[in-house]
C-alpha cells in the first residue's frame, strides 16, 4: 500500500494540522517525518482549539496510530506538556502513539546554544524559534547527537553529560548575554525523559514496512513549508530539515517508489513568520486586513505573521519540486470583501521578466508582477458545498488550477474541521 504525503507549499502555517485531522478518518497511520517543536499544527473542533508541536495531528481520532518518525527532533519537555494537555480530553495516547528509536533528542543545552547563536548574529539573525532545532540537527549531521534509542542503553547519561559539556563550552565561545539555570532546566528535562521512556519506542522503518505489506493506509505529515526547506528554501532563512517530499523518504525510511498521492497545502494568500525575503509582502491596509481577519499569529511563537498576495511563482516551484498531485487551498474566507485580488504571476528579475524562482529573491533583485482578478463579497464561512461558491471564487480557483496544472480538491472556509469543502475535479 502506497504512502500518501501531505506537506505545506509556502513558508509554513498553511493549515496542515487541520487537513490531517480532516483526512485521518481515511488512514490507519499518521506519521510525522521531520521538524520538531518549532512546528505548530492547529486543529479546531467542538469549539476548542488544539495546538500540537510534535505529536501527529491524528491523535484525536480513535483507532489511528500516530508515529513520530526518525526525521523528527524531540524536546522531551515540550513533548511531555503536549501529553499532559491531551489527558484532559481522556485520550489514550499510550495505545496509539509510537516513537522512532532513531529520532534525535533536543537537550536543554541545544536550546541555550540556539539562543546564544541567534543573539550573536545581531541584526543578521535568521528568526529562529529558539527551540534548539538547528543545534540538534547540527549534532545529528556531526554524528554527536543523542537518539531516543540511546535511552535504552546503560551509559546514556554519560553520553548526555559529554554532549552537554561540549555545548557549554560552545555557549561560552559565543560570549552572548543569556541568563540560564542549567540545573533547573535539567531537572525538568530528566523528568520528561522518564515520561518519554514510558511510551512505545519502535524501529519505525521496519514497522512502516510491515504496515505497508499488511495493506495499512499511511499518511506522512510534514511540518513547516517547502520554502523553508534546508536545500530548496530561501536559504539561509530556512529551517534545518528537508520539508519537501524527499524528506518523507529519509524521515520515515519509506522508499521513493512507495510514495502515492502528494497533497500540497497552500493559503489563498501568502504569509511568513520571522526574517527572510518575501516578494509579495504588503505593508498597507490590505496586508493589515489579511493579518487581522486571518488571525495571523504563529501557533508556536505567537509572532505576527507577515502577509501578502499569493505568490504563484513560488507556489509553482513548490508544486514542481514536490511532485504535488492534489492541492488544498486554505483560508479562502479571509479574502472575502476584497474588491480586487492580486496574484503574482512573474518577477522582474534584474531587469528581465521571469516566471521561475531564481537563486536569490531579495528585494534588491526582484519585484513582483501582478495579475488582477475580481474579488468576492460573500461570507464563505457558512458554506458547505462548492455549488454555493460565488462566481469570482470559482474563477480564482480555476485560474490557479490552470497555472499550477494541478487540481484543487479541498477548499477551507474556516478554522473548524467542519468548514472544509471537498471538490470533485474532472480527470
Amino acid at each position: 500500500m502506497a504512502v500518501n504525503l501531505l506537506l505545506g507549499l509556502q513558508w509554513g502555517d498553511e493549515g496542515k494540522g487541520k487537513i490531517v485531522d480532516v483526512l485521518t478518518k481515511d488512514y490507519d497511520i499518521i506519521a510525522r517525518f521531520q521538524g520538531g517543536p518549532n512546528a505548530g499544527h492547529t486543529l479546531e473542533f467542538d469549539g476548542i482549539k488544539h495546538v500540537l508541536h510534535t505529536i501527529p495531528s491524528g491523535i484525536f481520532h480513535d483507532n489511528v496510530i500516530n508515529l513520530v518518525g526518525n526525521g523528527v527532533v524531540i524536546d522531551p519537555v515540550i513533548f511531555k506538556k503536549e501529553l499532559d494537555n491531551l489527558e484532559q480530553y481522556s485520550i489514550d495516547y499510550k495505545s496509539k502513539l509510537l516513537i522512532s528509536r532513531k529520532a534525535h533528542l533536543i537537550l536543554p543545552t541545544h536550546r541555550l546554544l540556539d539562543a546564544a547563536s541567534e543573539a550573536a548574529k545581531g541584526k543578521a539573525k535568521i528568526g529562529s524559534t529558539l527551540k534548539g532545532i538547528g543545534p540538534t540537527y547540527m549534532d545529528k549531521t556531526g554524528r554527536n547527537g543523542i537518539r531516543v534509542g540511546d535511552l535504552e542503553l546503560t551509559d546514556w547519561k554519560t553520553r548526555y553529560q559529554n554532549l552537554a559539556d561540549k555545548h557549554k563550552a560552545m555557549i561560552d565561545f559565543y560570549d552572548a548575554e543569556i541568563e540560564y539555570d542549567l540545573a533547573e532546566l535539567e531537572k525538568e528535562f530528566f523528568e520528561a525523559i522518564e515520561v518519554l521512556k514510558s511510551l512505545t519506542i519502535i524501529d519505525s522503518e521496519e514497522y512502516l514496512y510491515q504496515a505497508q505489506k499488511a495493506g495499512k493506509t499511511i499518511l506522512a505529515e510534514g511540518a513547516q513549508g517547502s520554502l523553508l526547506d534546508i536545500d530548496f528554501g530561501t536559504y539561509p532563512f530556512v529551517t534545518s530539515s528537508n520539508t519537501t517530499a524527499a524528506g518523507a523518504c529519509t524521515g520515515l525510511g519509506v522508499a521513493p517508489n512507495q510514495i502515492g498521492e502528494v497533497l500540497g497545502i497552500f493559503k489563498a494568500y501568502t504569509t511568513r513568520v520571522g526574517s527572510g525575503p518575501f516578494p509579495t509582502e504588503l505593508f498597507d491596509e490590505d496586508g493589515e486586513t489579511m493579518g487581522r481577519v486571518g488571525n495571523e499569529f504563529g501557533a508556536t511563537t505567537g509572532r505576527s505573521r507577515r502577509c501578502g498576495w499569493l505568490d504563484l511563482v513560488a507556489l509553482k516551484y513548490a508544486v514542481q519540486i514536490n511532485g504535488v498531485t492534489q492541492l488544498m487551498m486554505m483560508k479562502g474566507d479571509v479574502l472575502s470583501g476584497f474588491k480586487t485580488l492580486k496574484i503574482c504571476t512573474a518577477y522582474k528579475y534584474k531587469g528581465e521578466t521571469i516566471t521561475h524562482l531564481p537563486y536569490n529573491i531579495e528585494e534588491e533583485n526582484i519585484s513582483p508582477i501582478y495579475t488582477e482578478v475580481a474579488g468576492w463579497a460573500s461570507d464563505l464561512t457558512k458554506m458547505s458545498d462548492p455549488s454555493e461558491f460565488p462566481e469570482e471564487l470559482n474563477a480564482y480557483i480555476t485560474f490557479l488550477e490552470k497555472e499550477l496544472e494541478t487540481p484543487i480538491t479541498i477548499v477551507s472556509v474556516g478554522p473548524d474541521r467542519t468548514q472544509t469543502i471537498h471538490r470533485t475535479v474532472a480527470v
